[in-house]
C-alpha cells in the first residue's frame, strides 16, 4: 500500500504516561481503544504497530495542532521536525528566520540552555515512543495472544514480526537519545507503567541499541521486501552502521571495520541511485529505489507540521514568491542558507551539479547580517511538494514529501569514510587513502550529481575534509550535519565557524560541552534519577 494508515491507532495507550513522566501521554480522542479493546483481534494488533510508527510522524490524534504530549504544543514536539531542528538548524546549512517562535532564536545561535522548549520536544517525544513501543512489545507476549485466543499459526507469527520491528524502533529511539543528549532513562517493557528508570550513559545505550538490533536483524523482513512505511534489515543496518561510523564518539572505540560491512549489506541489498538526485525529495519519492526508510507525510491522512512540510514551505523566499515551484503557498521566507554552506558548490566541478539548489544575487546577498532580514541570504529549492511527473500536491499547506531518514547514497558516504579511518586517515590530515571500492562509491554519486558525466576521481583528490563537505553537499537539510561536525570535530571550538555561530555574525568559537544537548529542565525535576550534562 502507498503508506501506513497511521490515524486509526496512533496512540493506544490511554492514560499511559512518558518514560519521563515529565509529560502525560493522553488521550485526546475518545474513539481510542483500550488495550484490552484494541489487540482483541490480529488486525487491532496491525493498529497498535501502525501507532508505533505513526509516533515518528504525527502529533496527536486530532488536527495537525493536536498533540498527545500534555503541556506541550505540537510544533515543538513532532519527532522528524525536532530532529531536524537540532541537527541542522544548528549548523552551518540553515537558519530560521522566525526567532520568536519558541526555542527558535537559541538553535540558530548555538545558545540553548535546559528550558529550550524544542529540546523538551524532542526528550519527550523519544522517550514516548520507548514508552508505546514497550506497551505494544507487554501487550503481545505469546501468553497474552494466548489469553486473547489468537493461536493460528499466521497470526502469530505476523503478530512476531510486529514485536521484531517494534524492537527495532525502540532502538531506534535510545540511538537518537545517545547522540543527542549523551544519556537516556532506561525502561524496558519488563519495567511497570511510569517507572522512573535509570540513567543509562553512552556506553550502555550503545551496548544496548549494538545487542537489540543484532537479535531482531535475522528476523526482520529482507530489504525492499515489507510494505512501504515499515523497516526491514537494512533499517537496523544503517542504524549500527552509524553508531559504528560514530563509536570514538560514543564510546571511544574504533568500530570502522563494523561500519564498513553494515555498509556493505545495505549497498547490496537491491537499492539503486535515483538517477535524478532531486526526485528523492520530491511529493512522489516514496518511489525512489534509494530510500531505504522515511518518515511518513501526507496531506490528507498523515497531517503534521512536521519536517518537509516546514522545508518546503520555508524555502520559499520572501523576494522570489515562488511557492507554486514548490507546490506549496510558503511562509515568507522562513528558511535561509548560511553562507559557509552556499560555499561548497564554488568552483567549475560544481556549476551543473544537481544537488546546488541554491539561488540569490541581486537584492539577495550572500551574507546574513540581520537573521530577522527575510531578504539576506541564499535561499535553497531541495525539496518539493510537485511529483516526479510535474503533479502538486494535494494541498499547498502540507506535503506529500517523504522525509528520507535514511537513503543508499549515505551509505555509500559512510563506507568511504569509515575505510579511510579504518585505513589511517585522521581529522584535519592530508591523508588520501580512498581505495577503489570507496573511489568507486563516491564516483557514482558524483556522476549521479552531473548527469552522468564528470570525471572519475583519483586517489589524491580524496581527504577527510573532502568527505565531510561532500556529505554536505549530498546530504543537506537531512538530519545529518550536527552528527557529522562533532565526528569530524568542527563542531565545538573554532577551528570552523559558520555565520551566527555561537550568537557572532562571522562565528565564534563554542565550549566542548555543546557536542551534547542538556536534559530538560523538567525531566531532571520529573525523574530523581537524571543528571544534568556538564556544562549546563
Amino acid at each position: 500500500m502507498r503508506k501506513i494508515k497511521f490515524i486509526a491507532a496512533l496512540i493506544f495507550i490511554a492514560g499511559l504516561q512518558s518514560c519521563t513522566k515529565d509529560l502525560d501521554v493522553v488521550s485526546e480522542n475518545p474513539r481510542v481503544l483500550s488495550p484490552d479493546d484494541l489487540f482483541s483481534t490480529p488486525e487491532g494488533y496491525k493498529q497498535g504497530l501502525a501507532g508505533v510508527y505513526g509516533n515518528l510522524s504525527l502529533t496527536g490524534t486530532g488536527d495537525a495542532g493536536s498533540s498527545f504530549l500534555q503541556g506541550i504544543d505540537a510544533g515543538t514536539s513532532q519527532f522528524g521536525r525536532c530532529l531536524w531542528y537540532l541537527q541542522n538548524l544548528t549548523t552551518d546549512e540553515v537558519v530560521w528566520s522566525y526567532e520568536n517562535d519558541e526555542g527558535t532564536r537559541e538553535l540558530n545561535r548555538n545558545i540553548w540552555a535546559d528550558g529550550n522548549p524544542i529540546l523538551l520536544g524532542m526528550f519527550s517525544r523519544t522517550m514516548a515512543e520507548v514508552a508505546i513501543a514497550n506497551e505494544f512489545l507487554r501487550q503481545s507476549t505469546p501468553e497474552k495472544l494466548s489469553t486473547r485466543g489468537i493461536t493460528n499459526p499466521t497470526d502469530v507469527a505476523n503478530i512476531q514480526t510486529y514485536r521484531n520491528e517494534v524492537r527495532a524502533l525502540r532502538a531506534y529511539a535510545y540511538y537518537n537519545m545517545m547522540d543527542l543528549f549523551g544519556k537516556a532513562p532506561f525502561v524496558t517493557e519488563s519495567d511497570p507503567l511510569n517507572f522512573q528508570g535509570p540513567q543509562y550513559n553512552r556506553q550502555q545505550l550503545f551496548a544496548f541499541v549494538e545487542s537489540e538490533m543484532n537479535a531482531v536483524l535475522p528476523n526482520l523482513k529482507a530489504p525492499r521486501t515489507n510494505e512501504y512505511g515499515r523497516l526491514d534489515q537494512a533499517f537496523a543496518r544503517m542504524v549500527l552502521a552509524k553508531i559504528y561510523l560514530n563509536a570514538e564518539v560514543y564510546i571511544g572505540q574504533n568500530r570502522y571495520n563494523d561500519c564498513m560491512t553494515q555498509c556493505s549489506q545495505v549497498i547490496s541489498a537491491g537499492y539503486t541511485l535515483n538517477p535524478d538526485y532531486l526526485n528523492n525529495f520530491k511529493a512522489d519519492n516514496h518511489t525512489s529505489p534509494e530510500m531505504i526508510f522515511t518518515l511518513q507525510s501526507d496531506a490528507v491522512v498523515t497531517q503534521n507540521f512536521g519536517p518537509t512540510t516546514v522545508m518546503c514551505n520555508g524555502q520559499v523566499g520572501s523576494l522570489e514568491n515562488n511557492g507554486a515551484a514548490i507546490g506549496v503557498g510558503g511562509w515568507g521566507g522562513a528558511l535561509r542558507l548560511r553562507k559557509q554552506f552556499v560555499q561548497k558548490f564554488d568552483g567549475v566541478d560544481y556549476d551543473f551539479d544537481a544537488r546546488k539548489t541554491a539561488s540569490g544575487g541581486g537584492p539577495r546577498t550572500l551574507d546574513i547580517t540581520d537573521i530577522a532580514n527575510r531578504n539576506q541570504g541564499y535561499i535553497l529549492s531541495k525539496y518539493s511538494n510537485i511529483s516526479s511527473g510535474g503533479v502538486p500536491g494535494s494541498s499547498s499547506t502540507f506535503v506529500n514529501t517523504d522525509f528520507p531518514l535514511f537513503r543508499l547514497a549515505d551509505a555509500h558516504l559512510m563506507y568511504v569514510e569509515a575505510q579511510m579511518r579504518k585505513d589511517g586517515a585522521t581529522n584535519g590530515s592530508s591523508t588520501t587513502n580512498a581505495d577503489a571500492t570507496s573511489l568507486g562509491y563516491l564516483n557514482a554519486i558524483r556522476d549521479r550529481a552531473n548527469g552522468y558525466d564528470f570525471p572519475d576521481f583519483s586517489q589524491n583528490q580524496i581527504t577527510l575534509q573532502f568527505v565531510i563537505d561532500e556529505r554536505s553537499r549530498e546530504l543537506h537539510w537531512e538530519g545529518h550535519r550536527r552528527q557529522d561536525l562533532v565526528r569530524f570535530g568542527l563542531y565545538t571550538g573554532g577551528t570552523y565557524n559558520w555565520a551566527w555561530k555561537g550568537n557572532g555574525q562571522n562565528g565564534i568559537a563554542i565550549s566542548n560541552n555543546l557536542k551534547v544537548f542538556p536534559l530538560p529542565a523538567q525531566s531532571i525535576a520529573a525523574n530523581p534519577n537524571l543528571t544534568q550534562n556538564p556544562g549546563y
